[in-house]
């Protein structure tokens, strides 16, 4: 049997996707095999395993952390929002169709089976699980079909570490509001309490935590203080997502446009890493302008942000962009690039819709989603591109539909395959589109993408860079600063 520990928080955005891989890093370092595991996952940020299957990318950022390979198994449901009142809803790695929130609140106790047998196939081979919850565990109005929070720290009696964020104010509030609206039995489960992303001098803290501990007699575990690490965020709650700033020290600026429906915006993080590069997220028109590359992420709903595209103005803003610098499409933004979306099965929006006219291309959507880990080479790109030709990369499809050449349209430069002969890859002059997640993640790819830039605008860019050794770093960071600020002799008992 494995040991087990869980960390709730008292909201969402608290924090504990990261203090989950902090955990794992600690127990990984400390000689033990180490699996993260959440039961239920909204998200729209998502990772393929070698064996196409889907799962959350915080959960795969976790067993990075452990340094075990992404499963399935840690993330036996993960749902997307595809609206803001229904999700695709995904189980063991597979989609299995669209609900509602009220159609899924109705379905979701018939998963139980799926997520203990998840939990199990862990226990194979784990020696501590680390178990991380969603939301608050005190939704009143949704606790009697809880299956992620004190739902789940039941199915599997786990001691639980309640999670509040000072940052955002009203921490006490946080925490003594939801072991008051916890029942008894779930009470008791809590074991401690952390503070996280505390700025300025602990001391300040003593009395109040003083009284914390006295009202609600529950040990304080943990202050741990506010850390900017470059590591894989779970959602669109992201602190990355609001930024709209150049830095002063930029040498690239890069545009994201930020679509209502990103999706994978974890994409970007390689560029984030580099020294010099400054990467922002934009939803006005105006602020492509100064940009020395613009990026159109990936989306949950194409053709819906395809739309918001066309009537925000930032379609006709990207398209002036493009006649003189770079633009990249990814996935969902690929799609967009072409001239159709096509779709015939009422997969997101159904019907017609033209898209940006940047590339000869055609998409049609189908229900049918295609999950694979890709592995190739970049050919012989041109223009600015060419600093990646010969490269090496890996990465990961996720989409619905299929990509092809608009029949009777002018030639496109480079068009690359995979092994089932679907499109991954396009490159047009100044345009790059490619339906491969994580495609800069690999090596210097990103670092020589913005060299080239800097070099054409006539100046340098010094900077060294492997991406995944940075990654390690940064686990190595988080770990530290977890372990030093947490009591980590009391959480070793918990699993005893």
């Amino acid at each position: 049997m494995s040991k087990v520990i869980m960390i709730q928080g008292t909201m969402s955005n608290v924090g504990k996707s990261l203090l989950v891989g902090a955990l794992c890093r600690i127990f990984k370092q400390d000689g033990y095999k180490v699996a993260p595991f959440k039961s239920q996952n909204m998200a729209l940020n998502s990772f393929v395993t070698v064996d196409g299957l889907e799962l959350g990318r915080a959960q795969a950022m976790q067993a990075e952390c452990a340094s075990v390979e992404p499963s399935v198994y840690m993330n036996p449901i993960l749902l997307k929002p595809t609206n803001d009142i229904g999700s695709q809803v995904i189980v063991n790695g597979k989609a299995i169709g669209n609900m509602s929130a009220r159609d899924y609140f109705s379905y979701k106790k018939k998963l139980v089976p799926d997520i203990m047998t998840a939990f199990h196939k862990l226990e194979e081979w784990a020696d501590i699980i680390v178990i991380e919850g969603a939301g608050s565990p005190a939704e009143i109005n949704l606790k009697s079909d809880d299956i992620v929070n004190m739902g789940m720290a039941k199915l599997v009696d786990a001691p639980v570490l309640l999670v509040g964020d000072i940052d955002r104010g009203g921490v006490f509030a946080q925490l003594l509001g939801t072991l008051e609206l916890l029942e008894p039995d779930e009470r008791d489960r809590v074991k401690g309490l952390i503070i996280n992303k505390f700025r300025g001098d602990k001391s300040l803290l003593d009395s109040g935590i003083e009284m914390l501990e006295a009202r609600g007699r529950v040990p304080v575990v943990g202050t741990v203080p506010y850390a900017r690490l470059m590591i894989d965020d779970e959602d669109s709650l992201s602190e990355r997502l609001g930024n709209h700033t150049i830095n002063q020290n930029t040498l690239v600026d890069i545009a994201v446009v930020r679509l209502p429906r990103i999706s994978n915006f974890t994409d970007l993080a390689p560029f984030e890493s580099i020294d010099g590069v400054s990467v922002r997220f934009i939803s006005n028109p105006s602020e492509i302008q100064t940009a020395d590359i613009v990026i159109i992420p990936g989306s949950k709903n194409t053709i819906s942000d395809l739309i918001w595209m066309r009537e925000s103005g930032m379609e006709a803003s990207v398209k002036r962009f493009s006649e003189h610098g770079p633009v990249i499409g990814i996935c969902g933004g690929f799609q967009m690039m072409g001239n159709m979306v096509y779709d015939p099965e009422s997969v997101e929006e159904g019907g017609n819709t033209r898209g940006m006219e940047l590339l000869p291309l055609k998409t049609v959507l189908s229900r049918e989603k295609y999950r694979s880990q890709t592995e190739d080479c970049f050919d012989d790109l041109t223009d600015i591109y060419e600093c990646l030709a010969g490269e090496e990369f890996l990465g990961y499809e996720i989409h619905n539909g299929v990509t092809t050449v608009d029949d009777g349209k002018n030639e496109i430069q480079i068009v690359e395959h995979d092994d089932d002969g679907n499109i991954i890859l396009v490159q047009h002059n100044n345009l790059l589109g490619t339906y491969v997640h994580g495609i800069f993640d690999n090596s210097d790819l990103a670092l020589r993408l913005v060299q080239a830039i800097a070099t054409k605008k006539g100046i340098r860019l010094e900077s060294t860079m492997n991406y995944q050794a940075f990654k390690d770093a940064e686990y190595d960071k988080l770990a530290e600063i977890v372990r030093n600020n947490i009591d980590m002799d009391y959480v070793y008992s918990l699993l005893k």
